[in-house]
């Protein structure tokens, strides 16, 4: 151990004076996972609603669409999106591709936790509510997707926290987020050590506090649940 030339693995003055430009990146890295998640959730209900439809067409396209998303990794979407439909006409600003791409990604993630959220309800909670006269859709709305709701949420969450490391890769496709600051002064000052050890750090404070968030979620969502 004394041999390791520390000042080469982690220069803290260097660190301390590029928090202000890494920070530069964090609107970027924060919108962008926020919306990519609201999207992905909304697209995600939508696929898990065609996954457990009785119409086998639309319920074949959700398995489809399900598969290929999770098996294609994020990075090569965003390439398709940002430098791939160029060539066919259709171009987006690096921001749109990452959102497009991390919520369609996201999107195949989420139709399966909420698939198993609302297969997990109780099926005589479906029969209590028929047989008091509630249409489907009502119960739907207010019986079925409350109790899947506190079910889903620690899935969603790490689903979120995802999104939020993964908005790294949107660097390569020239989105200025704290990665991407990460690496342009890595490159400057011949010192990649010290930033990527700092721009990990500053993840792990980003999803730590969206994991206070989670916890606290799930303490309201909880609220009405008998604890024994």
């Amino acid at each position: 151990m004394s041999d390791i030339q520390w000042q080469y693995i982690f220069d803290p003055q260097l660190a301390l004076e590029s928090i202000p430009f890494l920070l530069k990146g964090l609107p970027y890295t924060l919108g962008i996972a926020l919306v990519s998640t609201i999207f992905g959730i909304v697209i995600g209900f939508i696929v898990a609603l065609m996954r457990i439809s009785p119409v086998r067409p639309l319920e074949w396209l959700a398995r489809f669409y399900i598969s290929f998303m999770r098996g294609t990794p994020a990075l090569v979407l965003l390439f398709l999106l940002y430098f791939g439909l160029p060539f066919i006409g259709v171009q987006f600003d690096a921001v749109t591709a990452a959102v497009i791409g991390f919520s369609i990604n996201s999107a195949a993630y989420v139709a399966e936790t909420i698939r198993s959220a609302l297969s997990s309800v109780d099926h005589g909670q479906w029969e209590a509510a028929y047989a008091l006269g509630l249409k489907k859709s009502f119960i739907m709305r207010k019986v079925i997707i409350p109790q899947a709701a506190r079910i889903a949420i620690p899935p969603l969450s790490n689903v979120m926290l995802d999104i939020i490391k993964g908005t790294s890769l949107a660097a390569m496709i020239t989105v200025p987020e704290m990665f991407q600051n990460a690496k342009i002064v890595g490159g400057r000052e011949f010192d990649y050590m010290t930033m990527y050890i700092l721009v990990a750090v500053m993840y792990w404070i980003v999803c730590s506090l969206f994991g206070v968030l989670q916890e606290y979620l799930e303490k309201r969502t909880s609220v009405y649940v008998e604890t024994r």
